[in-house]
């Protein structure tokens, strides 16, 4: 593979984890990203700034938005099939109880940090006024808006994010290859004591004659480094070194979102069913689901558009397929979330934040000796 392969790198040249030769289970798609799904887009807004001790409302920040798009954008008024799944509730994922009445969604989907989840979620509606009218005219909105905790490092009870972040983030949404890291709303997230945030991978599964995509995209924010694991390998005693530097206590409010697509036809239950093997993918890594971590996932699929948008007084007829040939797609949920959260680990750089505090990144000397 050439170094401006995006397997290996990002499109700024940060590498993801299969640049260290570590080897992986399943076939990615061509982007190893959740863009690899036909018509999912991704876009960020980061924000980066000031230095020093905090000054609430002044910073530091780091923070920002990221905009998942479900459709194109002229087709985000046609629902998506989907189901959610919470591994433990200390966290929010707006839009759930809608999704579990109908098992559908639409509208894009943003995550961000905690404090900024509510703006995120009514900057969709502002952009969705302004971008398709049309959808709001004569209906209501429940944008799904998710979020992880950043206050370590980002002056989270500042307020940064404004409703213009949100809109440039899903102006910005873009299929192809994907930034990683420190970027969009994980600019101040932390992973098993290292610096992390977005991470994305996908996996191909062939079923049948045919070929379907299912692609995963994580905020990552959880874990001990204790438990860190790396294909089957704990990481520590080796890397107790270099640690997190807090001139600030740090509390342990870690969490995960996340989110998977695919253009496999599956019914809301089934897709359902899909978000409860995330925690399986979460624990190859070595999270546990600890009392403070909100871990909760969404699972959606763009097939059926049809069927979404069935009008009344006609049978819905919608494809799917047999809850009996389902394992293969476990096996790439399980296999893309474990990729997606090593490679916002690896897609980064060290951090300091508000206070001083500093976040070391994963060593990328000890990844080259280890496996490389």
């Amino acid at each position: 593979m050439s170094s401006n392969d995006p397997h290996l790198r990002t499109p700024s040249g940060k590498p993801r984890l299969r640049s260290f030769n570590i080897a992986l289970d399943g076939t990615p798609g061509r982007f190893n990203a959740i863009t690899d799904v036909p018509g999912v887009a991704v876009g960020y807004t980061t924000l980066i700034a000031g230095d020093g001790p905090l000054k609430v409302g002044a910073g530091p920040v780091r923070t920002g938005v990221t905009a998942i798009l479900p459709r194109p954008v002229q087709e985000l008024a046609t629902p998506v099939f989907a189901g959610v799944f919470s591994q433990n509730g200390n966290g929010e994922l707006t839009g759930t109880h809608i999704i579990e009445e109908t098992g559908a969604f639409n509208f894009p989907v943003t995550i961000t940090n905690t404090h900024s989840c509510g703006l995120t979620r009514d900057g969709t509606l502002r952009w969705m006024q302004r971008v398709l009218p049309a959808a709001l005219d004569s209906a209501w909105g429940l944008p799904v808006a998710a979020e992880t905790y950043d206050g370590f490092l980002n002056d989270i009870n500042g307020h940064h994010v404004s409703f213009d972040d949100v809109a440039a983030a899903l102006d910005g949404a873009t299929s192809g290859a994907l930034e990683e890291g420190s970027v969009g709303g994980g600019t101040g997230m932390i992973t098993f004591g290292f610096k992390a945030g977005s991470g994305t991978a996908s996996r191909i599964v062939e079923w049948q004659d045919r070929r379907y995509t299912l692609g995963v995209f994580v905020q990552s924010n959880f874990g001990k480094r204790r438990n860190l694991t790396i294909r089957g390998r704990r990481v520590e005693p080796e890397l107790t070194e270099p640690a997190i530097r807090e001139a600030t206590a740090r509390a342990e409010k870690g969490s995960i979102i996340a989110i998977v697509a695919t253009d496999a036809p599956f019914l809301p239950h089934q897709m359902k069913r899909l978000a409860r093997r995330v925690p399986l993918g979460i624990a190859m890594t070595g999270g546990y689901g600890y009392h403070s971590s909100g871990d909760i996932f969404l699972a959606f699929s763009t097939a059926n558009p049809e069927a979404a948008l069935a009008p009344s007084g006609r049978i819905a007829r919608t494809d799917f397929i047999p809850d009996v040939d389902i394992d293969p797609f476990f096996d790439a949920v399980v296999q893309a979330v474990e990729e997606a959260i090593l490679n916002a680990l690896t897609a980064n750089e060290d951090m300091t934040g508000r206070d001083g505090n500093f976040v070391p990144a994963l060593p990328k000397a000890w990844l080259n000796e280890e496996f490389g």
